[in-house]
Parts: C-alpha cells; sequence; structure tokens
C-alpha cells in the first residue's frame, strides 16, 4: 500500500469539525506537513490565518489553498524572527486568537554517537523556539482568551532508541503544554499539545532516512501502530482544529494522542 497516497476527505473532515470564523491564528512550521495541513483546514474553517515557515517557496504553495494568508517566511531559531513573525502578525490582524506551535525537526542519533551541536540544534527548534513564541503571544491571548495547541510527537509519551535528543525535546514540549495551562487557566486561555504517531511528512527523510529506509519505515508501521498503518497530516490537523475550537472550551493541560494507537502498544 503506498501510505504516502492515503486519501483523505478533507471537505467531510472540515464540516464534522466546526466553525473557526471570526478566529485568528498564527501557525509555525506551515511551509510543509502537519502545519500546512494545519493552515488550509483552518482556513477552511474560517479563520484568518498568519503563516510562517523556513521555505519561502513552499510557504507561497501553501498560501495558495488559503483564503488571504499573511504569509511571514522565517527562521524561529533566532530571536529577531521569532519577534518579527508575532509583531507583524498582531499589526496585520489587530489580535490573535490561536497560536500553533508546529515548527520542528527531527535528526537520528544515541548516547554514544550523537553531539552536543545536534542537541541544541534540535532543543533550539522543538522547544527554545517555541518558549519563547509563546512568550510572545501569551499577552495578546489573554486580551482574547485564546488557546495554544503544541505539535509534540508519541516521543514525548514513549522511549525510542536512536532518536534521543527528539524524544528528550518532545517530552520537554508535553511538560510545557500542562505547566503553561495551569499558568494561563485563570486567565481562560487553554494550552493544549497532539502527540502525533508516524505520519506522512517529509520529517523522517530530512532527519536522515533515505527514500528506501523511509519506504520501510513506513511498512513498518503496519505492525507498530493499533490501526495498521501511519498517520495523515490532515488527521492531525483536525485535531488541533478541535482544540482550538470553542468545541473543546473545557479542555486544558491535554497531551492528546493521534497515533493510531502506538501510544498504547507493547512489544510482545
Amino acid at each position: 500500500m503506498n501510505f504516502e497516497n492515503t486519501p483523505i476527505d478533507t471537505a467531510k473532515m472540515a464540516a464534522s469539525i466546526g466553525n473557526l470564523g471570526g478566529k485568528v491564528a498564527l501557525i509555525t512550521g506551515a511551509s510543509s506537513g502537519i502545519g500546512a495541513a494545519t493552515a488550509k483546514l483552518f482556513s477552511k474553517l474560517g479563520a484568518s490565518v498568519a503563516l510562517t515557515g523556513r521555505n519561502e517557496v513552499n510557504l507561497q504553495r501553501v498560501g495558495q489553498d488559503c483564503k488571504k494568508p499573511l504569509l511571514i517566511p522565517g527562521d524561529l531559531s533566532k530571536e529577531s524572527d521569532t519577534q518579527r513573525v508575532l509583531d507583524t502578525t498582531i499589526s496585520h490582524f489587530g489580535s490573535l486568537d490561536v497560536l500553533v506551535n508546529c515548527a520542528g525537526i527531527l535528526e537520528l542519533g544515541n548516547i554514544e554517537n550523537t553531539t552536543l551541536e545536534q542537541y541544541d540544534r534540535i532543543f533550539n527548534i522543538n522547544v527554545r523556539s517555541i518558549y519563547h513564541l509563546t512568550m510572545l503571544a501569551v499577552p495578546h491571548l489573554i486580551k482574547t482568551k485564546g488557546n495554544i495547541v503544541n505539535v509534540s510527537s508519541v516521543n514525548g509519551l514513549r522511549a525510542f532508541p536512536n532518536v534521543l535528543s527528539y524524544c528528550m525535546s518532545k517530552s520537554a514540549v508535553d511538560q510545557f503544554t500542562r505547566c503553561v495551562a495551569l499558568e494561563l487557566a485563570s486567565k481562560n486561555v487553554r494550552v493544549n499539545a497532539v502527540n502525533p504517531g508516524v505520519t506522512v511528512t517529509e520529517l523522517q527523510k530530512r532527519g536522515g532516512l533515505d527514500a528506501d529506509a523511509y519506504a520501510k519505515f513506513l511498512e513498518r508501521s503496519k505492525e507498530t501502530h493499533a490501526l495498521g498503518r501511519p498517520g495523515q497530516p490532515e488527521e492531525v490537523a483536525s485535531t488541533i482544529a478541535f482544540l482550538a475550537s470553542d468545541s473543546a472550551s473545557f479542555i486544558t493541560g491535554a497531551t492528546v494522542p493521534v497515533d493510531g494507537g502506538r501510544h498504547a502498544m507493547c512489544p510482545r
């Protein structure tokens, strides 16, 4: 089975989620994968979207599938870019209702062969940039009683070998989600995370898998996921949209597996 072309009925999916009309959403990592799927779905659900990502060409392509998007290319590992992304969003829309922290990277490596450079690189993107952008966004989210959705991973919930820094970074995202949820609850700002399993994006290829290894990785998902397949970006995006919507008004501090049951699996 070609998992990379698994059909997803996005129109049916959008109809079942609800409405994000009138909300302003800032989505990071929007130039590919889950971030791109989230951008398109949010726009379809009526949100005004500010989209940022490092690949300007891809960001332009994603923007073509959104209604009047604000495109802000940038590298969130740079503090000046992070500040510019937030300032540009507020300047353009005047407010912020939803922050989706989706930008992230993966690299292979274990305790015997990893480097501090890799550790710093992964934590700068996967943790520090989220910390910084959230700090900047919180005053605006308090004004709108908005919410935050962080994109973590099943790797934050379970241990996997040879992706040490990545697993650690996603565990940090989960704890960040819970702590900030408690800190902002009294101000009616909700904070949640989604924890995808293997999802058909470019993440693993960029992390070091060649085409053959990636094909085998997806095939193995039949065994490592209870539902017998990897997920599609749109399936994760739909959960992000639900958590961002008023339908999830009593949910905060949650880390929600969107992983075909992988978090519940045990070796036999």
